[in-house]
Parts: structure tokens; sequence; C-alpha cells
């Protein structure tokens, strides 16, 4: 069924073993986050084969998914407080910064007969998610620790996702403080320290992780092979184990001008162009309903994406090196926006290539 993502499911385990390896030579556990591809266990399973101590998602749909599979699972975004009964039942470990959710966890556990980990986290800058006052994470952190059912397992930080602040050796380095304030205030050690997402992977390289980081929550460093603070490819990483196959559906030459005047598109934007004369055009089917706003790439040089509508995605051909027609496939690779968006998509194909 087109259009299709495929999956190289060897080439996932390989890029799992290659950042398991890098981050336990520095004495760090990983994370593994599914929400790329939506927690399918058939997927997710790559990342248990390839040795990763935690599965991790932002959503308890998908953690439910994955309950067979034999690992602690992290659930990343802060509880609603409509769900508390839900991540207790699905998650070992949930990420928090709000005392009224980690009480309505503490209640929701002692209901269910088990004890739930929290791993508190602090706002280093980014202005996402945690705890932004210094004195604030030590009261909250004294108050975990009286609830009955509520494990203080850690601390944590996220960064780059919406700030874009970049992890350094400087405010991880905060990280670390805090929390050996913490476990002076409480008297005993905590078990993890968070110290962010894919973004921090350029660390490890420059040998400049702080010491006591112990834990890291990756997603596009293993799905895409790229780290995200700078997006420089991680060595002997694969970036093409996620790749969009789409039809053509209308191959014809046109003009590279529209004719009349120009408007807003179907998104509101108002497009320019450029006159290159009659071009060789190709019409795909799939378009921003499953991509949304972000970048794929044709794996074959010579081809250029001209634009998309909801449902079409057009191609200049005009260069490539294929003699194609109606019904072929064209391949592209993914950034990370992409991948979400059409792994979320009912209407594309999900097939793992074994």
């Amino acid at each position: 069924m087109n259009p299709r993502i495929e999956i190289n499911y060897s080439k996932l385990v390989h890029n799992t073993k290659v950042l398991q390896k890098q981050a336990k030579e520095h004495g760090i556990d990983l994370a593994a986050v599914t929400k790329s591809f939506c927690g399918i266990p058939e997927i997710a399973q790559g990342y248990v084969d390839g040795g990763v101590k935690y599965l991790a998602d932002s959503r308890v749909s998908n953690l439910k998914k994955l309950k067979k599979l034999p690992i602690p699972k992290v659930l990343l975004r802060i509880p609603m407080l409509t769900e508390v009964q839900e991540v207790v039942a699905y998650a070992d470990i949930s990420l928090n910064s709000e005392m009224e959710t980690i009480r309505n966890l503490n209640i929701a556990a002692r209901d269910l007969g088990v004890n739930h980990k929290i791993v508190l986290m602090v706002d280093l800058g980014d202005l996402r998610e945690g705890i932004f006052e210094e004195e604030e994470v030590i009261e909250a952190a004294n108050e975990v620790e009286g609830l009955s059912n509520i494990i203080l397992h850690g601390i944590g930080v996220n960064l780059t996702c919406y700030g874009g602040v970049i992890p350094s050796a400087k405010n991880l380095s905060k990280l670390e403080a805090l929390g050996g304030a913490i476990e002076k205030e409480i008297g005993r050690n905590l078990e993890l320290y968070s110290g962010g997402n894919s973004s921090s992977i350029y660390l490890l390289d420059r040998k400049c992780m702080p010491e006591r980081i112990n834990h890291l929550r990756l997603g596009e460093a293993i799905v895409l092979g790229t780290e995200s603070a700078y997006g420089e490819k991680i060595e002997n990483t694969h970036q093409d184990i996620f790749q969009l196959v789409a039809e053509i559906i209308e191959l014809k030459e046109k003009p590279s001008m529209p004719i009349g005047d120009i408007g807003m598109d179907a998104f509101g934007n108002t497009p320019s162009f450029e006159d290159e004369g009659i071009r060789k055009r190709a019409i795909l089917a799939v378009g921003r309903q499953d991509i949304g706003s972000y970048d794929v790439f044709p794996v074959e040089a010579g081809m250029k994406i001209l634009g998309a509508s909801s449902d079409h995605l057009i191609l200049d051909l005009t260069d490539a090196y294929g003699d194609y027609k109606i019904g072929d496939e064209i391949r592209f690779n993914l950034r990370y926006g992409a991948l979400l968006s059409l792994m979320t998509s009912e209407y594309v194909t999900k097939k793992i290539i074994y």
C-alpha cells in the first residue's frame, strides 16, 4: 500500500547498539524514545534488542502498547491530572514538575498498591518544563520524600526542544550541583541524573559530559543517526532507517510559472515562483496532511520538491536520472518532524523490513 514508510529493523538495532555502547563507556543508561513511531511495539523491540535499559514516550497510550516489552517504561511528558491512574498503571517512572500532580500520582499509586518513581524536572533556561527556582526544587524534593507511594528516583532537565538552549558542561553541572543539594537535604543519593535528549550526545564525543550524568533520553539520535544540537551525523550510524515511499499519480511537462493572478495557497501563504521554462513535473500521492510542513529529501539526485498541497507532493524530475512513469515510486529520507507526522498519519502504511 502507498504511500508507506519502510523501517529497516536491522539498521535500527545497529544504531541502538552504537549509541548504547557509547553511552555505557561514559556510565550512562539510555531511555530510547518511541514517540517518533507512535510506540509500535514491533519497532520498539529493536531498541530492546539493541540493549537499552528503558523505553520512553510522551503519551500513556503509547506506553500501553509497550506493556509486554520486558524493560521499564518512562513517561516523558508531565502527566495530566486526568491521567494519573493510567500513568501509575503503565509507566514505571514519570517526569514531573508540579506538586499537585505528584500528590495525585501518590493517591493513584496507593489505590493501585504500587510505588511509582518520579524524576523531578528542573528548568535550566530552555523554558519548557521544569522548576525554575532552586529553593522550590529543594522544597518539592522534601515533600516528595514524605509521600507514601512516590519514590524520588532522580533529577532531570530538558534542553533544546523549545528555547534552543544547547546542553553544555556548564549548565549540566548546575543539574549535578542541584542534585547534590537535594541529596544533602533528604539524606540519601539519587539514582538518576537525566541529562537531556539527543542534543546532549555531542558532549560524549567531546568528553565533557559532567560525571554524575548517568541517563539520557534518545529518540532522534537513534532513529535518524543525528544529534539534535547541531544536526550533525553520528559516526557509524544509519540515517535512512525510516524512508517514505510515494507513488507517481501524474507525470506531465508543464510551465514552471502559474498562469494568472497569484493569491494565497491552501494554507494561507502567498507562493512565489521562478520562470525556468517547461519542466517535467510529477505529482505524488502524499501531502501536507501526512508530512506537515516538514522536510523530506528525495534519495535520487536531481529531483527537486516544488511544493505540496494537503494531498499532493509536486516534484520537478527534469534533471533526475531515472526514466519515470505513472505508478513508479519515489523514495525519500526524512527529518524528525516529517517522521513524526508520517508515522502519526493513518493514511501512511508502516512496513517493517527485517
